[in-house]
């Protein structure tokens, strides 16, 4: 079967270690004609386009990577997909919402030029304090809920899979988990949608056990931020936002756990909140309702409320 042809702009704002990587990952699947890379800083993404340019002849695609520095939008006009980036990410002992203000600040004036360079686009927010800068970005931007989402779920859930996997001694494609909720001290891991080579968690791993896992997977950015001493993760992140860009360039209808408007479903409304959502061209198609225990929805409708308190606060910054 050929290869479907390659199409459509996607610009990603900041070119840190999380923002290069996931124009890395965007460039390698071979399905847009170009990738943008954005940053305040002159030379750097421009550097680092032309270094994975390089890569090209050696990873066989096609995609063309464009730097753009010194802040300028110049290039980015008309992207149909835009993944936001731009932030301070966490130190050591610091909280997501410790950046709240700060990075609230910077996605503003990048939502700002975003509606202005490319008014069509879906916008994928990964700035943290993710759920708050998510509801900012869409309040910036002015663009219907649908086109503005953000990247936590997937990260999440995988990092859930894989500390399963890794307990059990198992193959991570064995795994199926799911996350939900906010990003943050209100996520909501479902163990009751998690199985094991088709098995129930419940059937092949205790309680106290799926209780640690939960709560690794709670605490799996701090995890990494420690070890690190400086930044944060960006390797896991990247492909869960490259993959999402990739379902909307695609058109895919793919179900992913994403931050995105919840308006009624699980008897919620008025909030961005994980959930599973069906991505398409126009972002999000609809939010996809799964059976929760009372437990997991109690949690679930906890976490909209926590993120909603929040997100007010954001309107404001």
């Amino acid at each position: 079967m050929a290869a479907s042809p390659r199409k459509g702009k996607v610009t990603v704002v900041g070119a840190g270690f999380y923002g290069s990587t996931t124009a890395q990952r965007l460039a390698e699947y071979d399905v847009f004609e170009t990738v943008v890379l954005t940053d305040i800083l002159e030379g750097r993404p421009e550097g680092l386009a032309l270094d994975i340019n390089q890569s090209r002849p050696i990873e066989g695609f096609e995609t063309r990577v464009v730097g753009v520095g010194g802040g300028s939008y110049a290039g980015t006009e008309g992207s149909d997909v835009v993944v936001i980036t731009a932030g301070l990410p966490r130190k050591p002992g610091m909280s997501r919402m410790d950046l709240l203000e700060t990075n609230a600040r910077i996605v503003r004036s990048v939502a700002e030029e975003v509606a202005r360079t490319s008014p069509d686009a879906v916008v994928i927010v990964v700035s943290n304090p993710l759920d708050e800068m998510t509801a900012l970005a869409q309040l910036a931007t002015g663009f219907p809920q649908h086109r503005v989402m953000g990247q936590a779920g997937m990260l999440d859930t995988a990092r859930f899979a894989n500390n399963v996997a890794e307990e059990l001694g198992v193959a991570v494609a064995s795994v199926r988990t799911l996350t939900l909720g906010s990003h943050g001290d209100t996520m909501v891991p479902v163990p009751s949608r998690c199985t094991v080579d088709g098995k129930p968690l419940a059937d092949v791993l205790s309680e106290d056990r799926i209780a640690h896992l939960v709560d690794r997977t709670r605490n799996g950015g701090a995890e990494v931020v420690a070890l690190l001493k400086t930044g944060s993760a960006y390797f896991a992140p990247s492909a869960a936002a490259a993959r999402m860009a990739r379902a909307v360039i695609e058109d895919s209808g793919a179900v992913l756990p994403v931050c995105a408007w919840v308006d009624g479903e699980y008897g919620i409304s008025g909030v961005y909140l994980g959930v599973e959502a069906e991505i398409g061209r126009d972002g999000v198609r609809r939010v996809v309702q799964t059976d929760l225990s009372d437990s997991e929805l109690a949690g679930l409708r906890e976490a909209a409320e926590a993120v909603r308190a929040k997100q007010a606060d954001v309107a404001d910054l």
